[in-house]
Formats: C-alpha cells, structure tokens, sequence
C-alpha cells in the first residue's frame, strides 16, 4: 500500500506540471499492487487519477469508463467522500459532452451527499470542509451550468444551500427539534429562558429601569453562551443554523417593497482560475434574474487590490481612480442595470462576497450618464443572516430612543475630541441617553442599550493585527472607559429590541483577518447578538467629515420618514462635492436591514 501511494503521488505531480504519460505510467504501475493487497479504497483512488488524466488530455470517454469503475467501489467501501468526488468528475464528462441535464443531475447528488456530510460535522469543522477545493468546484460548476440553462432560480439555491457557513442566527433554536436527547435539553432550556427575556422586554416597555435591563443583559449572555457552547459541541444544533431552501424562499419574499437585491458571485472554472461574475436580481415578487459576465482573472484581482487601495489613499492617481470606478461599474452594475431599472427600485441590497464585501458599491461611477451609483439608489449591504428580516420587526412612526456614547478616554492618543463633539451633536437631535468620558463605561452601555433603539458607539475600535500600537489596544477590541470589549463577546450580548447599532471607530466593518473570505469582525457579530442593522466603516475615516454625516444621517432619520439606507444617502450626497476624495464620505456602509 505504501509503495502504491507513493506511486500515486509521483503520478499527481506529474499530472500537475503537465506532464500527463508520465503520470499515467505511474498511475498504471499503482493499480495492480493496490488490487494485489485488496486495498479497496486505493483502488478506487487509483482509478479517479487515471480518469482525470483521459479528461484533461481531451479523451473524455476513457475518463468516464475509469470513473465508472472507481464510483461502485467508493459506494462499497462507504467512502462518501469520493462518491461525491466521482459523481461531480462524472459531471464535467456530461457537460463537455453537451448532456447538461445529466451534469445538473450529478452534480445535485454529488452536492447532497456534501451537505449530508457537513451535517454530521461540528461547527469548527465546516468552513474548511466546505472550501475545500473538489466542493467548491462542484458547487461553482453546478451553479455555472444552471445559469446556462436558464434556471436562475435553482442556481441561486445551490449557491446558496453550498456556500454558508458558521454563521449562527440564535433564533432559529425557537422550538426546534433535534433527535439527540442531551443537544434537545439544551435547545429547551434556551427556549425557556428566551421566553423569561421577552416577558422582561414588555416589562421594560412599561417601566424602564436599570434592575430589568440588568437582569435582561445576563439571561441573554447566559442564553447566548448557551447557544454558542451547543452549536459547537453538537452538529445537530449546528445544522439547525445553516441555510435550507426555506430560507431562501424567505429572503425573497421578505424582500422589502420598492427593493432590489442583487448578490454577484465570482465563478471559477475546473482549475480554480477565476472567469465569470454572475449577478444575481431579486426582487419581493419577480422571478430569480441574473446575468453572466466574462472577466479575465488576474485583471479583475488586481482591479479589485488597487481600487480598494486608492479608495482608501486620498494620494493615489486620480486619473486611473476614476477609470477604475468606471470600470468596476461597467463589471457589476451595468450588465443588470435594465434588471433594475425595470423594476423602479426606491433602494438597492448587495449580498457582496468575497473581496466584493470591501469594496462600497456606493463609489461606482456610471460614465454614461456621469452619476456614482449613490446617487442614483440608497444603498445597504446583506450578510446572509440579515438576509432574513426578523419577523417581530414593526414599522414605527419614529426612529425610537437613541443611546450616544463617545470619546471614553479623556487623554493620550485614546482622546478623540471629536468623537464627544460628534455624541453631543447628535445627542441634541434624538432623545435618549448621553455617556461621555468615565461614564462611557461598558457596564453602563449594558444597562441602557436594552432601553434603547439606537445605539451609537463613537470610539476607537481595533481590528486589524499590527495596526493598534499607537492607540495601546490589543487586536480585535472595542475601548470604553472601564475596559475593553472583546469582539468575541460582542455576540452574547442582547440586542435583539436594537434597531440600528452606528459604529463610528476604525475599520469596523473589516475582519481581523481580511481575506475576503466570510465577515468575522465587529459588525456581523453586533448583528448576531440581534441588532437590525449596523453601521460601520471599512477604512479609517477622517474626524470631520465622519462627524458631518453622522449628524446628517440623524437629522434626516428624526422624523420617521425616511429609510436607515436612505437618510445615509442623503448624508453622504451632502459630502460628495463637499470633499474632493472619496475617502472622506465612502467608508461608512450599512449592513442588514435598511428599512
């Protein structure tokens, strides 16, 4: 067996620089000693090799009749894994050789057999398990062909059933049943316990105190812990988090009126080399849309690095800037834009993925009639959690009570007087609570945030390694005056009454890590803990301009009348001529419901 495998992993370098008789040749020397010791599993590994050998070297009906042979055995052997290996390489034969219908087939079952695979995983597991190379080809490949087929619908739910992951709305754990007796113990405790926090809330309605809000904060931290200890020591409990076609048909027909959503996907091909964008359009009650755009992949990254980096660098050159927001606009807005149109939306909502989640579409500038796409739409951005409006949400007639707190550290390189200007300043336009200086503390945002429906956080937030030295945090913390918030704790607390949390720090809207690949930072995990919405910023923003649209945003939000999204707008059109660069108005962007 051992001489087999390393027979085998000779043939694959071989295979990976080009070389395919070579690796055949090895392959070939592989297969009689792996059947000579009855290594099943080897076997069937040894036979995928050859196939994916014929495939490659244009000779696809050899490579079926190997992949034929490998898929019984990886059945026989229990082998799940490979099955879905070998039923999406089964796929690739049918699709080159024009039977989309078998390839959409193949690879549906070959995805089944994944997402029954990550249900018996625990939640730690499932990211990696999910990106790893083989399934996210399949799940692409799928979503590719499908779109080809004009069946936008299923494209949508197979990208979406495939791609999610280890983000845990609490919510759903609301009377669910899991056949595991320890795992449904503790889904009924939390149930017990979220029932005590709504009987308080209704209290606090009628008879606001600090004793309820106390006692509020530490059930919900209780049940959150609860909850986060139990999707992680049970894969039950995990799955019950991870996206079904219900939900899908949820997030369309939750879909605000006078909304358009639109989610592109970067696409890859069998070899993992980026080529298509496909844009998808949702709307309440429209059919599934989208659109497929060619992309050359080393231009599109490289376009993708450097706007980013000039949106954030007042000196970068101005004139290549704006060919790349051009440019940018005519990739992932113009291929759609009668979609939308025909639709008369009153605001967009972007499910942005990837790299796309730093990029604020709101810069994207149109060069046929000269306008930047803010000014045309108010914008607001999904994570798939947000992508679920809470159904106790109620239209209100005023935007509620506001809670400011600012400026928690009175001296040294914490100090940020503007910060505490900025609170005053919008503590005058809303009613509310006012914290500023040493009664910044995070004990007391605990006890009024419950009280509250907008929250409003000006100070300093830490989010990205290395770059925190000069203020004394540590990475990934939200300062106050008593100490620091931990972004990790941020998801125990109980948000759920809070409509609109406004983080006004530093790049709150980034991960800590930020490769593109999922939101782990401060804003997902403040909307985990229940909030509507969360405005954040994906750069650091200069003190005054920062200060001039927050109080814009307020005074157009005061009276009830206009959208989250839209008094933004409204805040940043006031900017845009004002401040000759983009990183003075563009960096704050609202993520979840924009209503």
């Amino acid at each position: 067996s051992g001489v087999a495998t390393t027979l085998n992993n000779i043939g694959s370098v071989y295979s990976d620089i080009g070389k395919p008789q070579q690796a055949l040749d090895y392959y070939n020397q592989a297969l009689p000693i792996v059947r000579e010791v009855g290594d099943r599993s080897g076997d069937a590994a040894t036979l995928n090799n050859i196939g994916i050998v014929y495939s490659d070297i244009g000779k696809p009906q050899q490579a079926l009749d190997y992949y034929n042979q490998a898929l019984p055995i990886h059945r026989e052997v229990n082998d799940r894994s490979g099955e879905a290996t070998m039923l999406s390489n089964i796929a690739f034969f049918y699709r080159d050789t024009n039977r989309p219908d078998e390839a959409i087939a193949s690879w549906e079952s070959s995805i089944k057999i994944t997402l029954e695979m990550r249900g018996g995983l625990q939640r730690v597991n499932r990211k990696q398990f999910l990106l790893s190379q083989s399934r996210r080809v399949s799940v692409v490949a799928l979503v590719d062909i499908l779109i080809d087929q004009k069946k936008p619908d299923l494209a949508f739910e197979w990208l979406n059933l495939a791609t999610t992951f280890d983000l845990a709305d609490y919510r759903r754990l609301i009377n669910a049943k899991v056949r595991n007796p320890e795992a449904q113990r503790l889904i009924d405790q939390w149930n017990q316990t979220y029932q005590e926090i709504q009987f308080l809330y209704r209290r606090l309605e009628d008879n606001p105190s600090n004793q309820l809000s106390q006692r509020i904060n530490d059930l919900w931290e209780e049940n959150n812990q609860l909850a986060e200890d139990a999707s992680r020591r049970f894969p039950e409990v995990a799955e019950l988090f991870e996206t079904k076609p219900a939900d899908i048909a949820k997030l369309q027909a939750n879909i605000p009126e006078g909304t358009v959503l639109i989610q592109p996907v970067l696409l890859t091909n069998r070899r993992n080399v980026l080529n298509n964008i496909a844009i998808f359009v949702l709307t309440a009650k429209g059919p599934t849309q989208v659109t497929k755009v060619k992309i050359d992949p080393r231009e599109f990254g490289e376009l993708l690095t450097q706007y980013r980096q000039q949106l954030e660098n007042p000196n970068e050159d101005s004139h290549e800037f704006d060919d790349n927001q051009k440019q940018l606009y005519d990739y992932l807005i113009r291929p759609v834009e009668a979609k939308i149109e025909a639709a008369s939306p009153k605001q967009l909502a972007i499910i942005a993925t990837g790299k796309l989640r730093y990029i604020p579409f709101e810069t994207l500038y149109d060069r046929e009639t000269e306008q930047y796409l803010i000014e045309k739409y108010p914008i607001s951005y999904r994570t798939r959690i947000s992508a679920r409006e809470k159904s106790s949400k109620k239209q209100a007639s005023s935007p509620g009570r506001l809670l400011a707190l600012g400026n928690p550290v009175f001296s040294g390189p914490q100090h940020l007087p503007g910060a505490e200007e900025e609170a005053r300043t919008i503590h005058e336009i809303m009613p509310g609570k006012l914290l500023l200086g040493f009664h910044a503390t995070l004990d007391a945002f605990k006890l009024e945030a419950p009280q509250s429906q907008l929250l409003h956080l000006a100070t300093h937030g830490c989010f990205q390694k290395g770059g925190c030295e000069n203020l004394d945090m540590e990475e990934n913390t939200l300062l106050f005056a008593d100490r620091k918030l931990n972004i990790s704790d941020a998801a125990l607390l109980g948000l759920e009454k809070v409509d609109l949390i406004a983080l006004s720090a530093c790049q709150t809207a980034m991960e800590a890590d930020s490769n593109g690949e999922e939101i782990a930072g401060l804003a997902y995990l403040f909307e985990r803990a229940g909030a509507g919405a969360v405005m954040a910023s994906l750069w650091n923003a200069d003190d005054e301009s920062t200060k001039e649209i927050m109080v814009e945003f307020y005074k157009h939000l005061k009276d009830g009348k206009m959208s989250k999204a839209e008094a933004l707008q409204k805040a940043k059109l006031a900017q845009i001529y004002k401040y000759q660069h983009h990183s003075s108005w563009s960096p704050f962007i609202l993520i979840g419901d924009g209503s």
